[in-house]
């Protein structure tokens, strides 16, 4: 008798804890402007003669998250394209010109996410392929992305380094290449020091503070 009522109590206990997880997922909105200014892109080309290697620093947007249905995700990515920087000065300056990527005319890089499919969870992470439209210099494509999320709960004050702050992270991770030339990017100039295909690398973390 008494390990028949432990085991129903056990029973409502667990039955209990999960109602209560599913109360609590909820979507999140992420703010990826970070304060600490780590969030970047990197690129890479590499040409025969040369191969740059860059930064972008000025990310900004945001994401709406939920980590119970993680195939529901939306929201846009924004990069300052004044905050691209390469090793060579001369060849930042070149690069922001308006031969390039024509900085004063076209201030930001957006990729806004449209759908996202083959969801699944790889250990505590959640990956899948999200596909969006990514405008460059004015030239919107629809491309795929593979990215991973990573939900990060009760970690923004230790990300700040002020454990008064509560609030989760969401991290953001993406490998994926780009063809210069499909975003009017001096398409076939210079292809011997300045590769036709871009490689692209994400690494960035957006907030959800709590009161």
């Amino acid at each position: 008798m008494k390990n028949t009522s432990l085991r129903s109590s056990l029973q409502l206990a667990v039955a209990l804890s999960a109602t209560a997880l599913i109360a609590s997922a909820a979507t999140q909105s992420f703010d990826f402007k970070d304060p600490k200014g780590v969030n970047n892109v990197q690129f890479k080309l590499d040409a025969p003669l040369e191969s740059i290697t860059g930064t972008g620093t000025g990310i900004s947007g945001t994401v709406s998250f939920d980590g119970a249905a993680p195939e529901s995700v939306t929201g846009r990515i924004v990069l300052d394209t004044a905050s691209l920087t390469v090793g060579n000065p001369l060849m930042g300056e070149h690069l922001r010109s308006a031969n390039w990527l024509d900085v004063a005319k076209y201030p930001a890089i957006v990729f806004e996410v449209v759908k996202v499919a083959n969801v699944h969870a790889k250990g505590a992470q959640i990956v899948g392929d999200v596909t969006g439209r990514l405008t460059v210099k004015g030239v919107t494509k629809d491309v795929t992305v593979p990215v991973t999320f990573t939900l990060l709960a009760d970690k923004l004050g230790a990300r700040l380094g002020n454990e008064k702050l509560k609030g989760d992270l969401l991290v953001l991770r993406a490998n994926f290449e780009i063809n210069r030339s499909e975003y009017d990017i001096m398409p076939g100039q210079s292809t011997d020091k300045v590769d036709e295909v871009i490689h692209l690398s994400l690494s960035i973390a957006g907030a959800a503070p709590r009161a």
